[in-house]
């Protein structure tokens, strides 16, 4: 023991009020911290859908406001997304792509999708599917109207 100008202290460990506030601080991070990481996965999920759709709409208001033809390419084993706007070529990877489906080619889950943007719209709908866990979301571009819809599938 050594004395202090404050009284006797002890440099052998902590007390057990100290033990106790620190359990405290401890408890309360962990309790604001810990919920924002439940829907982590969701909100990815979320998040790619929205990015998927905005780049849907880019390239259909693109090839209409410009009288271009731009393209879509999906690479289904890579989930790597592809296109061609005005800014030039661009690549993408979507970690929660799962498949693409047309009218003339179906569900497509393994291989490659070119899809294109033409001036007057695109010849048919194109949905991409996208999944984490039990999570499905899909997103739809009209081919008459360009209106990209998210529709929430799963659970």
């Amino acid at each position: 023991m050594r004395i202090s100008r404050t009284g006797i202290s002890s440099s052998h460990g902590f007390s057990l009020l100290e033990l106790i506030v620190a359990l405290f601080i401890v408890s309360l991070v962990m309790a604001v911290v810990l919920p924002s990481f439940s829907g982590f996965g969701e909100n990815k999920l979320k998040s790619e859908s929205r990015e998927m759709a905005s780049i849907l709409r880019y390239v259909y208001d693109s090839a209409s406001a410009r009288k271009e033809t731009y393209f879509m390419k999906f690479n289904l084993d890579t989930n790597q997304v592809s296109w061609e706007g005005p800014e030039g070529k661009k690549t993408r990877t979507f970690d929660d792509m799962t498949g693409v489906t047309t009218q003339s080619s179906g569900l497509l889950s393994k291989g490659e999708l070119i899809f294109f943007f033409e001036p007057p719209g695109t010849r048919e709908n194109l949905t991409v599917h996208m999944s984490r866990g039990e999570k499905t979301m899909t997103i739809t571009v009209n081919h008459l109207s360009g209106k990209v819809k998210i529709k929430n599938e799963g659970p």
